[in-house]
């Protein structure tokens, strides 16, 4: 970890693409339903290859995908029971990576196997801990996902960035001009912020009490709630190390809009991740209008995904063209929000 230091001082001292997501925390690796059960799947936190496992019986796992014998992945292999089997000689590997049979020699005097690596499942999303420390506790909870007053959405794409990029990208509201073709005209206020050694919150708002909502807003918060217009509302947009969750408000009492991300690197260098978005909206009185609404709710938010995708592949292009960060940052919450980052990463080897 690099040392906590005054702000400012932090920002300009470090190349915050060099730092790297540190291990020690949970991670989403794979959506639930893209791991079948009897079929290995193969997945990567950081240029590590993991293969996760779900027997017919008994919970899901997570090893290195290579087996000890000839470093073939074991995720081309297939499951038997609660162990997997090796394509190539068959050893056979069990959750706690330990090499269980090798079937030309019999149970006896094994070789080693591979690395486990402590898994969870919870809320549609399959979670490992990559680091060497023990973990901490898996999270109970993804979002509002299993809230069954909202209505949720699971989507993302792997984005060809370093993670830093898309935390910025999301907590700078500042940057909706990008989306005035998706959106309308959004005008965003920034409120105020808070924050920790690993976490920070800002609030925006968005609108003046006498104006009409843009059309994007309206159909994503606005026509959901059954209102005309949107009344008075507040963004609350959290980094809490290494995750990200949104918040909106337009009245008291429980958000209407519900967003948990995860960003996972991919590769060793960093400069791909995996996202995860779990989108949630509230259900409102009259519930058959969510769900005719959800169409569109899914064609906007894909919109400004793809939009926010495009840009923080641009500057990741700039970042490598130029061999440093030259981001001449100057918004507050920014500055605090990338230092955060770099105290909790771990800088990357050359």
């Amino acid at each position: 970890m690099l040392e906590h230091t005054d702000t400012a001082l932090a920002v300009a001292d470090f190349d915050l693409r060099k730092i790297g997501a540190h291990p020690d925390h949970w991670y989403p690796v794979a959506w639930s339903r893209d791991v079948k059960a009897g079929k290995p799947f193969s997945t990567s936190f950081a240029g590590e290859p993991l293969v996760l496992i779900r027997p017919k019986a008994g919970g899901i796992f997570a090893l290195e995908d290579r087996c000890a014998h000839r470093q073939v992945p074991l995720s081309r292999g297939l499951i038997d029971g609660c162990v997997v089997r090796c394509c190539y000689h068959g050893w056979s590997y069990d959750a706690s990576g330990r090499c269980v049979d090798v079937p030309y020699l019999g149970k006896d005097k094994l070789p080693n196997g591979v690395k486990a690596y402590p898994c969870h499942e919870v809320d549609g999303l399959v979670f490992v801990w990559p680091g060497d420390n023990a973990p901490d506790s898996p999270p109970d909870a993804v979002g509002a996902f299993a809230d069954r007053s909202y209505k949720t959405r699971c989507f993302g794409e792997t984005v060809a960035c370093h993670y830093s990029f898309m935390h910025e990208n999301l907590m700078d509201m500042n940057h909706q001009f990008l989306h005035r073709a998706t959106t309308g005209k959004v005008f965003p206020r920034y409120l105020g912020r808070r924050s920790g050694d690993d976490w920070i919150e800002v609030d925006y708002s968005f609108m003046r009490p006498d104006q009409k909502p843009p059309f994007g807003e309206a159909v994503i918060v606005g026509a959901l709630r059954g209102q005309s217009q949107v009344s008075r509302d507040r963004m609350t947009i959290r980094t809490d190390y290494p995750h990200q969750t949104l918040k909106f408000w337009i009245s008291d009492g429980a958000p209407v809009l519900d967003v948990w991300l995860g960003y996972t690197p991919v590769d060793r260098a960093q400069r791909l991740n995996r996202t995860f978005i779990v989108l949630s909206v509230r259900r409102p009185r009259m519930a058959p209008l969510l769900d005719l609404a959800w169409p569109v709710l899914a064609y906007f938010t894909n919109r400004v995904f793809a939009e926010d995708r495009a840009i923080v592949e641009m500057e990741q292009k700039a970042h490598d063209d130029q061999g440093s960060d030259w981001n001449q940052e100057v918004f507050p919450p920014i500055r605090d929000l990338r230092a955060i980052l770099a105290t909790n990463g771990l800088p990357l080897a050359d």
